[in-house]
């Protein structure tokens, strides 16, 4: 069984929701197009300055995600 992963991307400052609710979108359209798989695509409120968006994949499609879409960070999920 393949380790699941957490991509994440980080937005900072007063409109930072809108921005990680934004690129959600743009990660579901990219999965769509490339035809990825993936579990959860969403975004999470850490503060009123920062939200992260997030998709979680596979270990083996990990890679062609973060080659596209250079995601800020990463954890197992």
């Amino acid at each position: 069984m393949d380790k699941k992963l957490k991509l994440i991307w980080d937005f900072r400052g007063p409109a930072s929701q809108k921005t990680a609710e934004h690129h959600c979108i743009h990660l579901k359209e990219f999965s769509a197009i490339e035809k990825l798989h993936y579990y959860e695509i969403n975004y999470a409120t850490l503060s009123e300055m920062h939200t992260i968006a997030f998709v979680i994949v596979d270990e083996v499609d990990m890679k062609t995600f973060r080659d596209a879409l250079k995601p800020h960070r990463g954890q197992l999920a």
